[in-house]
């Protein structure tokens, strides 16, 4: 599946680049281009991150707030 229509990138290349290191979002469009021209697949990129490191979103701390 294309992860990036941009610049072609599939769900596999994406993988790879997160099985090889890259814990961002960033990292990812270093290794292999993904999310570095519109941005709209970043969501996705997170998710197999996420998905390969096992590390929901909601399971990171919230910053706090002040009143």
């Amino acid at each position: 599946m294309y992860v990036c229509l941009c610049l072609g990138v599939t769900n596999e290349t994406v993988s790879g680049a997160v099985a090889a290191g890259a814990l961002t979002t960033h990292q990812v469009a270093q290794a292999c281009g993904a999310g570095s021209e519109c941005g709209r697949c970043r969501r996705t990129v997170r998710s197999i991150i996420d998905a390969m490191h096992q590390t929901p979103r909601t399971a990171r701390p919230r910053r706090e707030t002040r009143a």
